[in-house]
C-alpha cells in the first residue's frame, strides 16, 4: 500500500503537468489520491490502451493522404483578411488545427425545425445523379428513415453511389446487428463506426456524433437532426422536439465531402476509397452562389488533442460585442467556458442560453442546474423551453456570425466525440438563425436564482456531486 501511495504521488505530479483540460485532471486526481491502488491501476490501464493509439494512427494516415483536397484558396483568405483580421486569424486556426479551409460562394438555407429539414432533404435526394453520402449518429427505423431509404434504394438502382455510415451505438439500440448486410443487398454500401464490443476499451467511449449528408458534392446538410422520428415530431418524446439543420450549396460542401470520405476509410482496416469523387461539381456559374460572407465547415476529433469546437465557441463568446445567443440541450461546462460566459455578461454583452425544460437525461439536467446560479449571478440569462426538449446546437452573435452543427455544450461533445458543424460569417443566413432564436424565446421561461433555489434539495445535491465526474458524462 505504501508503494502504491508513492506511485500515486508521482502520478499526481505527472497528471498536473499533462497537456489536457483542468477538469479532466481533477477527474483523475480524485481516484488516484483517494484510492491509490485502484486509481493507479485504472489510470495505467487507460494510458496503455493500444487500440486507441492504433485508431489515432489510422486517422492521421487518412488525413495526410487527403490534405491536398482541403487546400486554402489564397484569394478567399485575402478577401476575408481585408474584411476582418480577427476572423482571418480564426480561419488560420481552423485550417492549421482542424484541417479545414474557409470558403465563400456558398448558399445556405436554415431549417428551424427538423420537420422542415425532412421535407427539403427528400426533394434534394431525388435530384442525386452521382453519389449520396450519409453519416449520422442515430438512424432508427420509422417514417423519416423509411422515406429516405426508399429514395436511396431507387437511386442505387439508377447507378448512384450510395454510402451510409452510422455510429455503432445504433446496433445496440436502434438497428439490427446485421443491418449493413441488409443494406448491401439493396445495393447500398454501409459501414459502422466503432461497433460496440464486449470488451473494456477506452476507444469505445469515442462516438461518431456527426450529422452529415452530401449529395453530388454540391449540396450538404448538417445540424442537430438525426434520422429518427422524434427529430421531426412524428414520435413524441420529452414534449415538442426543437431541433435545427442547415443546408449548404456551393464550394464549402467540399469540406463535408472529404470529411465523410476520411471517416469512411478510417472505419476500414483496408481503405478502399480512392477519393476520386469530385468534391465540387462545377456545373457553371449559378446566381444563387453570389452570396456575401464566408464559411468554414469543420470536424472535431477527440484523438488529436485539439478541441476545435470548444475553441470556436470560446472565440465567438470573447469576440462578441452586442450579444451571443446559444441553444443547447446540455450545459456541462469547464472552467474556460464558465469564465468566458460570465466575462461576456459582465462586460455588457447580452448573453442568453436556451435549454430544455423537459430533459432527455435527468442526470445531465441536474448537472446543468448546478451551473445556473453562478452564471445567473454574473448576468447570463438562462431560459428553458417550456413545450419540451431543445436539441439544437447553435451559436449566433452580433448579427454577423453563427455556428450550426452537432457540438453540444458539454465535455462529451467537446472532448470525447467526433463532431462537425459549420461556422458562418457575414452571410444573410445569420439573420435567419437569429430570427429563430427570437421566435423561440417567448416560448421559454426565464430561470432566476430563486427558481434554482426552489429546486428539490436532492436534485441540487446530485447535480453538484456529479460535477466530480462531469468530464465523463
Amino acid at each position: 500500500y505504501g508503494s502504491f501511495a508513492m506511485i500515486s504521488a508521482i502520478l499526481t505530479i505527472h497528471i498536473l503537468n499533462e497537456k489536457q483540460n483542468a477538469s479532466f485532471k481533477m477527474a483523475w486526481l480524485i481516484p488516484v489520491l483517494l484510492f491509490p491502488v485502484f486509481g493507479t491501476l485504472f489510470y495505467v490501464f487507460v494510458q496503455l490502451q493500444m487500440e486507441t493509439k492504433i485508431f489515432a494512427k489510422r486517422i492521421a494516415e487518412v488525413q495526410k493522404r487527403t490534405d491536398h483536397f482541403l487546400e486554402q484558396d489564397t484569394a478567399v483568405y485575402e478577401r476575408l483578411s481585408r474584411r476582418s483580421r480577427r476572423n482571418a486569424n480564426l480561419s488560420l486556426y481552423m485550417k492549421k488545427s482542424g484541417g479545414y479551409p474557409t470558403w465563400d460562394r456558398t448558399n445556405f438555407k436554415y431549417f428551424p425545425l427538423g420537420d422542415e429539414f425532412y421535407t427539403d432533404v427528400l426533394q434534394e435526394l431525388q435530384k442525386a445523379r452521382r453519389y449520396i453520402f450519409v453519416e449520422y449518429f442515430i438512424i432508427s427505423k420509422g417514417i423519416l428513415w423509411d422515406s429516405i431509404l426508399k429514395i436511396l434504394e431507387q437511386k442505387a438502382k439508377e447507378g448512384v453511389e450510395v454510402r451510409i455510415l452510422y455510429d455503432g451505438m445504433n446496433s445496440f439500440s436502434n438497428l439490427p446487428h446485421d443491418y449493413p448486410k441488409e443494406l448491401e443487398a439493396k445495393g447500398i454500401r454501409c459501414r459502422i463506426f466503432n461497433p460496440i464490443r464486449p470488451a473494456i476499451s477506452t476507444s469505445q467511449n469515442n462516438r461518431d456524433h456527426r450529422k452529415i449528408l452530401v449529395i453530388d458534392g454540391h449540396t450538404a446538410y448538417t445540424g442537430g437532426v438525426n434520422l429518427a422520428d422524434e427529430y421531426i415530431n412524428r414520435k413524441v418524446r420529452f414534449g415538442h422536439w426543437k431541433d435545427n439543420a442547415i443546408r449548404l450549396k456551393g464550394e464549402a460542401v467540399r469540406n463535408f465531402t472529404v470529411m465523410f470520405l476520411q471517416m469512411w476509410d478510417v472505419c476500414s482496416k483496408k481503405p478502399d476509397s480512392d477519393f476520386d469523387y469530385s468534391p465540387y461539381l462545377d456545373t457553371g456559374h449559378s446566381p444563387e452562389l453570389d452570396m456575401d460572407g464566408f464559411s468554414i465547415p469543420f470536424s472535431d476529433s477527440p484523438i488529436d488533442g485539439e478541441p476545435v469546437g470548444h475553441q470556436l465557441y470560446l472565440d465567438i463568446i470573447y469576440q462578441a460585442k452586442k450579444y451571443v445567443y446559444i441553444m443547447t440541450p446540455y450545459l456541462v461546462l469547464d472552467d474556460d467556458m464558465i469564465t468566458a460566459l460570465t466575462y461576456a455578461a459582465k462586460r455588457g454583452v447580452d448573453t442568453v442560453i436556451i435549454m430544455p425544460h423537459i430533459p432527455d437525461k435527468k442526470s445531465a439536467f441536474m448537472l446543468a442546474h448546478s451551473y445556473y446560479t453562478e452564471l445567473i449571478e454574473a448576468g447570463v440569462k438562462i431560459y428553458e423551453y417550456l413545450p419540451g426538449f431543445v436539441h439544437s446546437k447553435t451559436f449566433v452573435s452580433d448579427g454577423e456570425k453563427a455556428v450550426v452543427g452537432s457540438v453540444n455544450m458539454d465535455f462529451r461533445s467537446q472532448y470525447l466525440n467526433f463532431e462537425c458543424g459549420v461556422y458562418i460569417y457575414e452571410n444573410p443566413v445569420v439573420e435567419q438563425i437569429k430570427k429563430d432564436f427570437d421566435e423561440t424565446l417567448p416560448k421559454c421561461v426565464r430561470m432566476t436564482e430563486e427558481s434554482v433555489e426552489a429546486l428539490p434539495a436532492l436534485h441540487k445535491f446530485c447535480g453538484k456531486a456529479m460535477r466530480l465526474i462531469a468530464p465523463l458524462m
